[in-house]
């Protein structure tokens, strides 16, 4: 199964402007994914942003992001 599924989907968990805002990610089995995703939205927000948790998808959550069935974000339709 590894070699068909190298990555990991995660949930990102982080305030915007202190609007709550979740984010799925997928991420390689090397990757550090909360210090990937601290310096991304320092990249993309500044200090705006604040990560406050980073953690694998349960398979519920993964099913429901690959179905597209995962809650939208009501300020961004795309899910962002």
């Amino acid at each position: 199964m590894e070699f068909f599924k190298p990555s990991a989907l995660w949930v990102v968990d982080f305030h915007y402007e202190g609007r709550a805002r979740r984010w799925f990610k997928a991420f390689g089995p090397k990757d550090d994914p909360f210090q990937k995703m601290t310096d991304t939205l320092k990249d993309l927000y500044g200090d705006r942003a604040k990560l406050a948790t980073v953690r694998k998808a349960t398979e519920e959550e993964e099913l429901q992001y690959l179905r597209g069935e995962e809650p939208k974000n009501s300020y961004c339709p795309t899910g962002r």
